[in-house]
């Protein structure tokens, strides 16, 4: 009993000492949780581009002699990267995958880019938001990624656009979110990611930053119909 109490006292003792050094440490260690970098989606958010999309998958499929995508179809074309999208329409027939994707590598989507919409107010969304955030775009597009930025004259805007060529892995893997983690500085906690899709959502939580739902996504925490009110969302944080 008595090597119990004076075990407990010496215990009491060290915490003493420690537990405020050992707090502020970690104090020190959490970095600020003010939001400092705003990640965006690309389709169904910074641009409405069903049309394109759609027009460009069904050009891919008019070549391999298929019809086009039906209603579902289209619906994936939207959510999946080129890859998973080939994956899901042909199955497990390997050399059909790979002859789709090479198709669409090598289709030039100049023609397409004019069927994507801007969301209202895009650029002068952005440099609103410049000064006060990192901005970025990670988008499961794959080739077309550099040729989104140019059309729409968004590298004055963006600091950094990432596509699944540019890692190892798509939505709804962390990969890209945390790619634009790292180049800028960044803890997951003082990142928002703004996405349309439960992909979207289950990258930014696979990343562990904020996420912010631009439509009617199913089970997102925070929710605004239209990007125009983002600044306002993000200026109340």
């Amino acid at each position: 009993m008595e090597s119990a109490r004076i075990a407990r006292s010496c215990f009491r003792a060290m915490s003493q000492y420690f537990l405020p050094q050992m707090t502020r440490a970690f104090s020190a260690s959490v970095p600020d949780a003010r939001l400092r970098a705003v990640i965006f989606d690309c389709d169904g958010v910074l641009f409405d581009s069903w049309r394109a999309n759609v027009e460009y998958y069904n050009a891919v499929l008019a070549a391999l002699g298929r019809p086009p995508l039906d209603f579902e179809g289209e619906r994936l074309a939207h959510a999946l990267s080129t890859p998973q999208l080939f994956e899901r329409l042909f199955g497990s027939d390997a050399a059909l995958i790979e002859q789709a994707r090479a198709l669409a590598r090598d289709l030039d989507y100049e023609p397409f880019y004019r069927w994507m919409e801007p969301a209202p107010g895009l650029h002068q969304l952005l440099i609103e938001l410049k000064p006060q955030y990192r901005l970025a775009m990670a988008t499961n597009r794959g080739v077309t990624v550099a040729g989104v930025v140019r059309y729409f004259e968004l590298a004055p805007l963006l600091e950094l656009a990432v596509g699944i060529y540019d890692v190892p892995r798509p939505k709804p893997f962390p990969d890209m979110i945390e790619k634009c983690l790292q180049h800028f500085g960044v803890a997951p906690c003082e990142a928002v990611y703004v996405g349309d899709s439960i992909s979207d959502l289950e990258a930014a939580r696979a990343a562990g930053t904020h996420f912010i739902a631009v439509g009617d996504l199913v089970g997102a925490p925070v929710r605004i119909e239209q990007l125009g009110e983002l600044p306002a969302l993000l200026a109340a944080w």
